[in-house]
């Protein structure tokens, strides 16, 4: 593994990269009636947010699971890290809040700690950081059903990086939120990531949202409808914060949407 240019704050710099994807391929069914979503995915991540647009249906959070190792590629092959083969920790924030009702936030942000044998009270300590990361230190005690969405998602981001991630993967996190909550959100999540006060090297982001996509990311992978391959790669050489009303703003949305359309 090589490593690739990429754009950060209007620098062009060498970046090693954590994961490398080579001839991904994934299939479903079986070989009389099989569906091929992703055909011959090749893609480098790195110390990046990297955005991963493409149209409905064309394979994007299967990618996504592939990457987190919840789910197998047909052929190809995932690997991780330049030297270490070994996995890397990997946060995962699914579109919906999957949290659990009955827990209180506290709890769930708690929860995969404690599955990883870690005592109580230390699990509750490290969750309350976070927590208090994304701004809900005084909300511990409720329960998810008493949160509005932005607020669970809020938990299941902090869930996320409860575990020490160096990977933070996201499937379309902001898209089910009203226009001001996601935006206040993607605001955050960028503050966390160039804060560094979580211990993230690289977002994976996918999002059928141009515009969010150009905001938010370093770079942008821009599949093809289904089954997909990578159409471009684009690097987002705009130092934040980003105006998006700026003409290098418009003319990169409008360079996106040349790809997608």
């Amino acid at each position: 593994m090589g490593r690739y240019a990429s754009w950060y704050g209007g620098v062009l710099i060498l970046v090693e990269p954590l994961v490398v994807l080579k001839s991904i391929v994934k299939e479903y069914g079986d070989k009389g009636r099989s569906v091929r979503v992703l055909d011959g995915i090749n893609l480098e991540i790195g110390s990046e947010i990297l955005a991963i647009l493409g149209p409905s249906g064309c394979g994007k959070s299967t990618l996504l699971r592939i990457i987190a190792g919840v789910e197998k590629p047909t052929s190809g092959e995932v690997i991780y890290r330049a030297v270490d083969k070994n996995r890397p920790q990997i946060g995962f924030v699914f579109q919906s809040p999957s949290l659990v009702p009955w827990l209180t936030v506290l709890e769930n942000v708690a929860l995969p700690l404690r599955a990883r044998g870690m005592p109580k009270r230390e699990a509750e300590e490290h969750a309350r950081r976070y927590l208090s990361l994304v701004g809900l230190q005084e909300f511990e005690d409720f329960y998810p059903d008493e949160l509005s969405g932005g607020m669970r998602q809020r938990v299941n981001l902090a869930r996320a990086l409860s575990i020490g991630p160096e990977i933070l993967l996201m499937d379309e996190p902001f898209s089910q939120l009203d226009p001001l909550t996601a935006e206040n959100l993607r605001a955050e999540l960028l503050d966390i990531w160039l804060s560094g006060l979580a211990p993230i090297k690289s977002i994976v982001l996918v999002t059928h949202d141009v515009i969010e996509a150009v905001y938010i990311a370093d770079r942008i992978a821009i599949l093809t409808s289904r089954p997909a391959r990578v159409a471009a790669v684009v690097n987002v050489n705009l130092p934040r914060p980003r105006n998006r009303l700026s003409p290098d703003f418009t003319k990169l949305v409008d360079l996106i949407y040349e790809y997608v359309s």
